[in-house]
């Protein structure tokens, strides 16, 4: 694996990399007991705490969801020998688990992210990997895409932990042939195996990864919160999500949403567990109305707050840079070529803040 430093995509990244070293697209589907009920309760199947959730538990009949899934060129279920790191992408608001393919942009008759991937597996920029697009509304109504503070769908953004926790990574590493299993549940497996899982979104999804993985605020509808919003659009903060840094070691947040908890909220969060986050990478556009206010204040006191928890810290703004797929496929480009690499460095610490220009503003 190269050296990696934060660039531009390389404009040739962006075509189709040569026959046989392509990776495919599939749409799969799996069970979710863990969601937002009709009722605004939690349903579920595992033993969780009311006050932890915010909201009374109830079980509900279990519920079936679709995501997208990549898997490189080679992949084949019957090696029993071959394992994979794998990767986690988040989507926005009014998204759903096609966004990132859809959204990148399209060449040579497939995506851009699908491009990029491929070449950099091409290339031995990184080493082959899964790539996971779920869709991040843990509720039954998941399919509802429009913004509506007070929907079930909404809600289900704040409460996809428990989901990804008990039911997505559970069907992905029972199915796929991944590095981590989550079955392993000794301190040793655990750690191993947060080692092997990356987690990383935009906009909303961006959120999710602070607030859902350090350990930040959960929100709903000002109107059951019983606390007014301080964002203009209907939401409030509830509880603190647990944090799930025991499954993941590296984080990326591009253009994280406003409704991302404060630095110092999310470096507590991650200082309260026992894991130490290797990677979080921030990035934003300076251009960016809608989260460059956010993406600011979830940077500010976040690393002291976290002290030792916190690995290599990455605060990459892009000159002119707005809320679109520019910014966010160069944050996925850079994000993946920095996460799972064990052993780099091992005991330095990075905290880099870069402004970049990475050139003029494409659209798709």
């Amino acid at each position: 694996m190269k050296n990696a430093t934060v660039t531009a995509i390389p404009e040739e990244y962006k075509r189709a990399a040569p026959e046989g070293r392509r990776g495919t697209i599939r749409e799969v589907a799996y069970t979710v007991r863990n969601y937002i009920h009709s009722s605004r309760r939690l349903a579920t199947d595992r033993n969780i705490d009311s006050g932890e959730a915010g909201r009374e538990t109830i079980e509900g009949a279990a519920i079936r969801k679709t995501c997208k899934i990549y898997v490189p060129a080679g992949y084949d279920e019957n090696d029993s020998h071959t394992r994979y790191d794998t990767l986690y992408l988040l989507h926005g608001v009014g998204g759903d688990e096609n966004e990132w393919l859809h959204g990148s942009g399209t060449a040579d008759g497939s995506f851009v992210l699908a491009h990029i991937l491929d070449n950099l597996i091409a290339n031995g920029d990184i080493e082959p990997l899964i790539v996971v697009f779920p869709n991040g509304r843990s509720a039954h109504d998941w399919e509802d895409r429009t913004f509506n503070a007070a929907g079930t769908h909404m809600l289900g953004f704040y409460y996809f932990d428990y989901e990804f926790r008990y039911d997505l990574i559970p069907f992905i590493e029972a199915n796929y042939r991944t590095y981590a299993d989550i079955k392993d549940a000794s301190p040793e497996g655990i750690e191993s195996n947060r080692k092997h899982r990356a987690v990383a979104g935009l906009s909303m999804g961006g959120m999710q990864s602070l607030n859902l993985i350090l350990g930040g605020y959960r929100c709903d509808a000002a109107e059951f919160a019983g606390a007014p919003s301080g964002w203009k659009n209907g939401l409030a903060p509830t509880v603190r999500a647990p944090g799930m840094a025991d499954l993941f070691a590296y984080v990326g947040a591009f253009s994280n949403a406003p409704t991302s908890s404060a630095g110092h909220v999310l470096g507590s969060g991650l200082a309260s567990g026992d894991r130490k986050l290797e990677l979080l990478y921030m990035t934003c556009g300076d251009a960016d109305g809608i989260a460059v206010g956010s993406y600011a204040g979830s940077i500010e006191g976040l690393a002291e707050a976290a002290g030792d928890s916190l690995g290599d810290f990455y605060q990459v703004l892009l000159t002119d840079g707005n809320h679109d797929f520019q910014v966010w496929n160069h944050g996925a480009y850079n994000f993946v070529r920095l996460a799972f690499r064990n052993g780099v460095e091992s005991g330095k610490r990075r905290r880099v803040g870069l402004v970049l220009d990475i050139g003029p503003v494409e659209r798709h």
